[in-house]
């Protein structure tokens, strides 16, 4: 007795699928949205983020994983290749990484996020009166670098 597979995916297309870590993809996924009838009904939503790693090649069970960064939050989401729910995979921008998994990308953010952070703190007004650490740390460092500038402009006089 045969058994026929029906598959809603197009396995060829998904298989050529070219897709690295490193590379910006917009992942189109299908949400099926409840309603008051009780039918539901599909929606897109695409999720663009950058593909941390891929794993298992091109078998039935390969996942690729994407994250992107809302409001300063990574987010992070584990894709299936071959799921139906996945309605469309557009390949945004492609770059070139040394790495296959790239998974020190989420240190590397949380770096960039505390650095923007210290900018923030060393550009309040040093005449505000804050009590805390970071406040004082804030105003010593604005205090020293116009000390720093003063001790500059004198020197070049």
């Amino acid at each position: 007795m045969a058994t026929k597979i029906i598959s809603t995916i197009p396995l060829a297309d998904r298989k050529k699928l070219d897709i690295r870590s490193g590379d910006q993809v917009r992942v189109w996924q299908k949400i099926e949205e409840d309603t008051a009838k009780g039918l539901g009904k599909f929606r897109l939503q695409a999720f663009e983020g950058l593909v941390l790693a891929r794993k298992h090649g091109s078998e039935a069970g390969a996942t690729f994983t994407v994250r992107k960064v809302v409001d300063g939050v990574g987010v992070e989401r584990i894709f299936p290749l071959f799921s139906p729910m996945i309605d469309e995979i557009e390949l945004v921008r492609r770059s070139k990484v040394r790495h296959a998994k790239l998974y020190f990308i989420r240190e590397k953010a949380t770096k960039e996020i505390r650095k923007q952070m210290r900018r923030i703190l060393s550009v309040r007004d040093p005449g505000q009166n804050t009590d805390t650490k970071h406040g004082i740390a804030a105003e010593v460092a604005v205090t020293s670098a116009t000390l720093a500038v003063e001790n500059k402009e004198e020197a070049v006089k």
